[in-house]
């Protein structure tokens, strides 16, 4: 049970890291254009 916990974690935290790589690599695709 607590490994799952842990996997859930993992999980939402690699989220939360690739949400932010696709809005970083989003506003310099926009300023790019600009």
């Amino acid at each position: 049970m607590i490994y799952y916990d842990n996997f859930l974690l993992i999980i939402s935290f690699i989220m939360l890291i690739i949400s932010v790589l696709i809005s970083v690599a989003f506003l310099t695709l926009l300023e790019r254009k600009v």
